[in-house]
């Protein structure tokens, strides 16, 4: 009888353990490390970078950057399948994306089971996710690379990240989230490479079977959340508890907590470093609980995520991107030699108005009529034309109220127009077919 109940318990701490949230993102980055202990000064400036903005502020409501406007991050997912079932289907993919807005936007359904006392912290991080429509080459994409491998499961080693590993390479890191989707060796659910790491394995891996929700995933893991959680490492987020016993995420409104949770817990669930008797703060996305307890950023979370867009900033570059086939992002931008400045106004005028910018045909094959009527002031003005990677690909001078440029040679693709007149820019996209 002795020897039953004995088995049963440890078919029930079996059970327990494998139903616990295992995300690798501390491993792999001190294996990372270990193996080249240089990348730390990269970690070391995405921190600073991330302190000197929450610092300039003037006061701990205002640290938001770049004025609280939305920032759109375009996301490839690369399906590294070697079964059939790892290959998840198109309508998984989505609805990861709907989730990730949801959960980022502080309007998921489940926000209602948050604690009153920390529901006021609960933010909208005015952060949205859509799959890439511009592929870096300027051509039409879903967002979505399905990719056969030999290989049957992938380590938290960057294989995924890898063609001659037998994963997909990365598209470029400062334009794009690369997203692997895979089959992970043992338990583990996902990781993400740290801000300030190297530029072609940035970004975030995760399990096929605990990716979107419905379909293939598994129980308690089918909402999505650990994306959600690790997607937030990649902007900055440390797990709540510190990764040390009563440790620091260095956030000011995350409550202090011994340790990470798992499973479901009750409220409140106090530690031995509890702050006050509201205990840990375990329904926040950056703890290990289940997806279904899960459903909240602080507003804090939300500064130091936001921190990384900042002008000059390492995750700047994203507000230039368009390539979710939307206007450009707002916003203060790294201005760099040979890619689009920073745009004052965007504006498309009308034949019948007296001032402004007109580009036809548009789609063009060939020639591009660009119309600029200023009366104010007849002076040259500079004509300037990027691909969606920002590359100045054409220049010259608008002498009159009208040029025509030759794009015959131009890829297929979309292009910014610019017309820059002293300060002021005026810009139109256009697309050649």
């Amino acid at each position: 009888m002795k020897a039953l109940v004995g088995l049963l318990f440890l078919l029930q701490v079996v059970t327990v353990a494998n139903a616990q949230r295992v995300c690798a993102s501390e491993i792999y980055s001190q294996k990372l490390l270990s193996s080249n202990p240089s990348i730390k000064s990269g970690w070391n400036k995405a921190d600073a970078q991330i302190s000197a903005t929450l610092k300039a502020a003037s006061s701990f409501v205002a640290r938001d950057t770049t004025t609280n406007e939305t920032i759109y991050l375009p996301v490839v997912i690369h399906i590294v399948y070697n079964k059939t079932i790892e290959n998840i289907t198109d309508a998984q993919v989505k609805s990861q994306l709907v989730v990730l807005n949801d959960d980022y936007s502080n309007s998921n359904i489940d926000k209602i089971n948050t604690p009153a006392v920390f529901s006021l912290l609960a933010a909208d991080t005015k952060i949205k996710f859509c799959l890439a429509q511009v592929d870096p080459q300027g051509r039409k994409t879903g967002g979505i690379v399905r990719k056969y491998t030999t290989k049957e499961y992938f380590s938290p080693e960057d294989g995924m990240k890898s063609s001659a590993q037998g994963g997909d390479d990365a598209w470029d890191s400062k334009r794009y989230l690369n997203i692997w989707v895979c089959n992970m060796s043992g338990r583990t659910m996902g990781y993400s490479s740290l801000p300030g790491g190297p530029a072609n394995v940035d970004g975030v891996v995760i399990s096929y079977d605990v990716f979107g929700t419905g379909e293939n995933v598994r129980s308690p893991f089918n909402k999505g959340r650990t994306a959600t959680h690790e997607i937030g490492h990649w902007l900055g987020l440390k797990h709540i508890w510190g990764d040390a016993i009563c440790g620091t995420d260095l956030v000011e409104d995350t409550p202090t907590q011994q340790y990470y949770n798992y499973g479901c817990p009750a409220f409140p669930h106090v530690s031995n470093c509890s702050p006050n008797t509201n205990g840990d703060m375990f329904m926040n996305f950056m703890d290990f609980t289940n997806d279904g307890c899960m459903n909240m950023f602080t507003i804090g979370q939300k500064q130091r995520m936001r921190a990384l867009f900042a002008k000059g900033n390492l995750r700047n570059s994203f507000l230039l991107s368009f390539a979710c086939d939307s206007t450009l992002a707002q916003g203060s931008a790294l201005p760099i030699e040979d890619t689009i400045p920073v745009v004052t106004v965007t504006t498309t005028i009308h034949a019948k108005q007296s001032a402004g910018l007109k580009v036809y045909p548009n789609p063009t094959q060939s020639i591009v009529n660009i119309e600029y009527i200023n009366t104010i002031n007849s002076s040259p003005k500079t004509i300037s034309i990027f691909n969606v990677v920002g590359t100045r690909v054409y220049t010259g001078q608008l002498t009159k109220e009208k040029a025509s440029v030759n794009m015959v040679n131009f890829a297929k693709g979309i292009y910014i127009v610019q017309i820059e007149e002293g300060g002021n820019k005026l810009t139109s996209k256009i697309i050649k077919q």
